[in-house]
């Protein structure tokens, strides 16, 4: 059992994270003119605007959520006179909601390849793999939300903080429950799998947009 958990809870995080480093930098390199989300907009455009904003609103929200409560020890938000209680709570809530955001958004665009015609032409077997790797992953921390109640702050997440810091301890996820488990698994499995899919565009988010200078147009004065 000791062995297992090492394997999986030690070494697949950071063969996942090697591959995630490498493959993007290999990809990018070698395939740039493939480095895109391959749009669909240009197919069939009326129903995907409610599932693209739901989905990625959610899941960006998901992702910061994540980052601020699992890498952020408890005692910082104790100074700040945030206690556990607290902290699970506003957790839960926030959490409920983006997860919501995500599942939906996610559900929307696979419906709306399932539906299209000429969606479904152009659909290949690693957008399938990439929309189910998504739902998965989502939909178990949905589910973790709303069924789970379990406090990460002692055992998940100062794993997680031990991997980014590169001080593991796989003895922390012993107690957690099985649905947390298989949500942080299939979220390594999917990170791997991100550099070889259309998950790629996340390096290539407009960002820029906003920090640009206007484009001034003047009209020709007439001579």
């Amino acid at each position: 059992m000791d062995l297992w958990y090492m394997l999986i809870f030690t070494v697949f995080p950071y063969v996942c994270l090697t591959i995630f480093v490498v493959g993007h930098g290999y990809r990018y390199v070698t395939d740039r003119f493939g480095w895109n989300a391959r749009s669909s907009e240009f197919l069939e455009k009326e129903s995907l605007f409610a599932g693209s904003v739901i989905f990625h609103w959610g899941i960006i929200l998901t992702f910061f959520g994540h980052a601020g409560g699992l890498l952020i020890p408890q005692r910082v938000f104790d100074f700040f006179g945030i206690d556990a209680r607290g902290h699970m709570a506003v957790a839960y809530w926030s959490g409920l909601a983006v997860g919501i955001a995500a599942f939906v958004g996610a559900l929307l665009l696979w419906r709306r390849r399932l539906i299209q015609p000429r969606l479904t032409a152009v659909t290949t077997r690693n957008d399938r793999i990439t929309l189910a790797g998504l739902a998965v992953v989502i939909g178990l921390g949905l589910f973790n939300v709303v069924f789970g109640h379990y406090n990460v702050l002692y055992t998940l997440a100062p794993w997680i903080r031990g991997i980014v810091t590169f001080t593991p301890d796989a003895g922390l996820m012993r107690a957690v429950p099985l649905s947390y488990k298989l949500h942080v698994i299939a979220a390594w499995a999917l990170l791997a799998f991100s550099p070889f899919s259309r998950l790629v565009h996340i390096w290539s988010a407009p960002i820029f947009y906003l920090f640009r200078p206007y484009i001034l147009s003047r009209r020709r004065a007439a001579l």
